[in-house]
């Protein structure tokens, strides 16, 4: 029996393949958590922002101005004069409406008294959502 070696315990067999690696995957992990998390810190941010009302109160004065702006997010931008004294220098309150309808009540009163009530958000990210932190809920002519 020279064909079997005189140890029991040691029998020859083929090599064990090594497992496969998984570094792509890991790569793939990290650069999609690279992404994803500071999309969603930013979502979140925003989501407060705009959902948080820092506050609110209303503003009385004549509409000077009011335009539609912006390169992509469009919203619109107005100015309100608030004169204390007749034949003061005026106070200018710039604002912003995202809501159209409320934008068409203040563009019929421009050059006219109006009450505007505003909520103020503040820390928004970006200009897209406006260029103030004041944004108008409502719009009421005051007085004939």
């Amino acid at each position: 029996m020279a064909d079997q070696p005189d140890n029991p315990e040691v029998v020859s067999a083929a090599p064990i393949a090594a497992p496969p690696k998984r570094k792509r995957h890991r790569i793939a992990i990290f650069l999609s958590l690279l992404v994803l998390i500071p999309a969603v810190v930013i979502a979140l941010w925003i989501w407060v922002a705009l959902g948080y009302t820092y506050a609110s109160g209303q503003r009385a004065g004549y509409v000077q101005k009011i335009s539609k702006k912006g390169w992509l997010c469009k919203t619109w931008e107005g100015e309100l004069a608030m004169a204390n004294l007749p034949g003061t220098m005026p106070q200018i309150f710039t604002f912003t409406v995202r809501n159209d309808s409320v934008a068409r009540i203040i563009e019929q009163n421009i050059g006219k008294q109006v009450s505007l009530t505003y909520e103020q958000h503040k820390g928004i990210p970006t200009s897209c959502f406006g260029e103030t932190e004041y944004f108008i809920t409502e719009a009421h002519r005051v007085g004939p």
